[in-house]
């Protein structure tokens, strides 16, 4: 396989909580070998300078593509990727040196796109197993992001296929074992554990699941939200995508650092307007509002 980017780039990828701080991430190296993953903050700068260091000599340097690995849930992620490529981008280089170019993608998803994979992922419990519960599951991060989760799940519960559908974010193993034992209270005798992010194996913050085995008995983990193969590809469009824009003197950053508006507690225009102070959430301020192409199913 050949990385699926024209013309060539650097791919950095951002992991969160959402894929284990990159680890969930490390199969894309398999066949990728020139990707780099990262988790956001001083790893990433720090990987970015050494990149930025080893091309500014070179005349043929190719641009460097950061992209977020959220489905949405963690804007935070998004806007702490921009703040270090804004950085960046205004550090002082040596005279004469012209470092790759820096271009921040989309995110890997949308909290739609996560909605439509776990939709499916209940789908797909219900034909094989029609009496079996759906637990979706997560990494426990912070408040805000998990409490899209339970939003997310609402809605797959709302609009699934009419099998029991709880969710839990959880801290360790006991954690999801008391989740798992909630549903046997309720009756289900036969639990499927979704991962709501990018975990290919069963474990919770690092630590194996034994499913299968002791209170997990019961219970089984569903798998990878993603095959590799459509993990990969949404990689090649999102790079893509950042290229085009980036041959249009759009890095993607401006619009990266207003990722997180909002994200968090709310706060009340009318206590803006009482002070005298404008919030427009218009064009003119700033906030653009971008679109990632959709996910596809394989």
């Amino acid at each position: 396989m050949t990385w699926p980017t024209e013309p060539d780039a650097t791919v950095v990828l951002v992991g969160g909580h959402e894929s284990g701080n990159g680890t969930d991430l490390s199969f894309v190296s398999a066949s990728f070998p020139d990707a780099l993953i990262t988790p956001a903050g001083r790893p990433l700068h720090n990987v970015l300078t050494r990149l930025r260091e080893d091309t500014a000599d070179r005349a043929d340097t190719a641009p460097v593509v950061v992209l977020p690995m959220t489905f949405g849930r963690n804007p935070t992620l998004v806007a702490d990727t921009a703040k270090t490529l804004r950085w960046l981008e205004a550090g002082a280089v040596p005279h004469g040196a012209a470092p790759a170019p820096l271009a921040l993608a989309d995110e890997f998803g949308t909290p739609d796109h996560l909605t439509a994979w776990l939709r499916a992922a209940a789908v797909e419990v219900r034909r094989l197993a029609p009496d079996a519960a759906v637990l979706i599951v997560a990494d426990a991060a912070n408040p805000f992001d998990d409490a899209e989760l339970y939003r997310i799940a609402h809605l797959v519960r709302t609009h699934g296929a009419g099998n029991l559908v709880e969710v839990a974010a959880v801290t360790d193993a006991e954690a999801l074992l008391e989740a798992v034992r909630r549903l046997g209270l309720l009756g289900s005798t036969e639990t499927v554990v979704v991962p709501a992010g990018f975990r290919r194996v069963p474990t919770v913050h690092g630590e194996a699941v034994p499913f299968g085995e002791g209170g997990f008995t019961e219970a089984r983990f569903y798998g990878a939200l993603l095959s590799e193969q459509a993990v990969l590809r949404v990689i090649g469009e999102r790079v893509r995508d950042a290229l085009h824009n980036l041959g249009h003197g759009s890095t993607g950053v401006d619009a990266g650092l207003q990722a997180d508006h909002g994200h968090g507690y709310a706060h009340s225009h009318a206590f803006d307007a009482d002070n005298g102070h404008s919030h427009n959430h218009g064009a003119a301020d700033g906030h653009a509002h971008h679109h990632p192409t959709p996910i596809g199913t394989s």
